[in-house]
């Protein structure tokens, strides 16, 4: 508590102190790892870094999933789908700030630049942080599929693949795919100061990076030289509030302007606030359990198969997610194309559970049962849900020890191959391709990244490798249909709950959407006198 008050009394104090510019205080609920998107993969990253302050060669449209220009104003995909031309927008500026001001305007240089450092070991970036990884770009598979990328003008750039990708386009409106100045990156390297570029950012979006206080408050100012024209809000304020029931006290005592992820138990009375209004919709997410299949007995499907079984997830659903949750029966949410309504749940069955691992001889079976720190769009409350798998397990014979950690280093422990037990995690889509789903979190390239469960499956592999190939939308549900069919019946993971995503904020809050990607965007919002 001591910190959250701390946190509002520094934005009291750049409130005064920017008494005549338009403020917005959003009480997010966790620190970013570091302000680079490119190996992060948490949303709060992605809020912090590449929807603030960067850009990518293609955005999707505010409040839905459809393409359209960003910094490349237009392209051309050859007939055979292998090569991608991109058209760079000009006149774009980099950010101006007490560590850096940029002597020339955006180029194909530096799109260069942002891939091959995700790509190209004998690039200085390649490792400029400890333990790096970049998760998206391997767990995606970009090197199987960048054949080359090439300059073709100073605002032209080519994209040659090794074999078609039919979310390719989607793919590059993703965090990861931001692109960063190569000429602030080579001053850094000159310099030897490398790391800073994590730490002090500089894009083309539309807010640039003022300072941050580490746990406690981001700020950011509007970028006045920004491609798009300048936004309507002068200084950003990211009030780090880790606690729900605190961020909501937050936002009626009015020392945040939104809030993101209240406790379902707090949504009724935010709703009857008359101060306030809450937007809501149905999440594009899965929160999961992924069991890690490389380790005995987890590696048994019929030990997998039994653990989904013992649990209830109707009782937790009502206990955690309150109305704001439905039971996920499938890896992809109901709303997204390809969803298979003829894949069945498994069945809740304490007894048959119980019988099962009798059968497969696991007997005084103790597992650890992770849960993260922080509520999440998919998960309001992972330790309350760990606590009802650990009661529902005991029932059959089955410890369960929560372990849990701070939110950075929970999922940088999760990654290990050879992590035990069950992990609690969960997804919001990219991109809105089911792709985006089946091979980043489970595909054998994504293993030791996203891929929690360290599952290679030869028949699931074939499938949504196949599909990215197709690029007949019927074609690849037919696909995906199969794929959903082969994961059910592997059980690689438990799925626990599509979950409703809620978003209070103050009335004076103007223009704010919703994004189905679960993106907290301000670049459209302005806020009432």
């Amino acid at each position: 508590m001591m910190k959250s008050l701390l946190a509002a009394t520094a934005i009291i104090a750049l409130a005064a102190g920017a008494a005549q510019a338009k403020q917005l205080v959003f009480c997010s609920e966790a620190s970013p790892a570091h302000f680079d998107p490119g190996p992060t993969t948490g949303g709060n990253d992605f809020d912090a870094s590449s929807r603030t302050i960067f850009n990518r060669l293609v955005e999707f449209k505010h409040g839905g999933t459809e393409v359209e220009p960003g910094l490349a104003e237009s392209w051309e995909i050859s007939d055979d789908g292998l090569v991608y031309t991109f058209h760079l927008r000009p006149n774009v500026k980099f950010h101006t700030t007490s560590y850096f001001t940029p002597t020339r305007d955006f180029n194909a240089d530096d799109v260069i630049f942002s891939f091959e450092r995700q790509w190209k070991e004998d690039n200085a970036y390649y490792t400029y942080l400890s333990g790096l990884s970049w998760d998206y770009f391997q767990g995606m598979d970009m090197p199987k599929y960048l054949k080359s990328i090439e300059k073709v003008d100073d605002l032209t750039v080519k994209i040659t693949l090794n074999e078609p990708n039919s979310p390719m386009i989607a793919n590059l409106g993703m965090d990861f795919a931001s692109i960063m100045s190569k000429e602030y990156a080579d001053q850094l390297e000159a310099a030897g100061t490398l790391a800073d570029f994590a730490s002090a950012p500089v894009g083309t979006g539309p807010f640039q990076f003022v300072d941050y206080q580490t746990d406690a408050v981001i700020r950011y100012s509007a970028f006045p030289d920004y491609w798009a024209g300048k936004v309507a809000i002068d200084d950003l304020i990211f009030a780090i509030t880790t606690d729900p029931a605190v961020r909501v006290q937050k936002l009626k005592a009015g020392e945040c302007d939104i809030i993101p992820y209240p406790a379902p138990a707090d949504i009724a009375d935010l709703q009857a606030d008359p101060n306030l209004v809450v937007q809501e919709q149905e999440g594009l997410n899965i929160g999961y359990m992924s069991y890690n299949t490389t380790v005995a007995p987890m590696d048994n499907v019929a030990v997998r198969k039994a653990l989904n079984q013992a649990i209830n997830k109707d009782a937790i659903i009502e206990a955690v997610y309150q109305g704001a949750g439905q039971v996920a029966v499938n890896l992809i949410p109901p709303t997204m194309w390809s969803y298979n309504t003829a894949v069945k749940d498994d069945a809740y069955d304490p007894a048959a559970a119980k019988a099962a691992l009798e059968a497969a001889g696991v007997k005084d079976l103790t597992l650890d049962l992770w849960a993260m720190p922080v509520s999440r769009p998919y998960n309001p409350n992972a330790q309350r849900v760990a606590e009802l798998i650990q009661a529902d397990w005991a029932a059959v014979g089955v410890k369960a020890n929560i372990v849990s950690y701070e939110w950075t280093e929970y999922r940088e422990r999760g990654k290990a191959k050879d992590r035990p037990g069950a992990f609690q995690i969960g997804w919001t889509g990219d991109n809105g391709d089911p792709d985006n789903f089946f091979a980043t979190l489970f595909s054998c390239s994504a293993i030791g990244v996203s891929n929690y469960s360290s599952w290679c499956d030869e028949g699931f592999e074939k499938l949504i490798q196949d599909a990215k190939t197709v690029p007949d939308q019927a074609e690849r549900t037919k696909l995906y249909e199969q794929a959903q069919v082969v994961f059910k019946e592997q059980a690689p993971a438990l799925t626990l709950a599509h979950s409703k995503v809620f978003m209070p904020m103050s009335k004076r809050v103007i223009g704010f959407t919703m994004d189905p990607l679960g993106i907290h965007r301000f670049d459209n919002v302005d806020v009432a006198e």
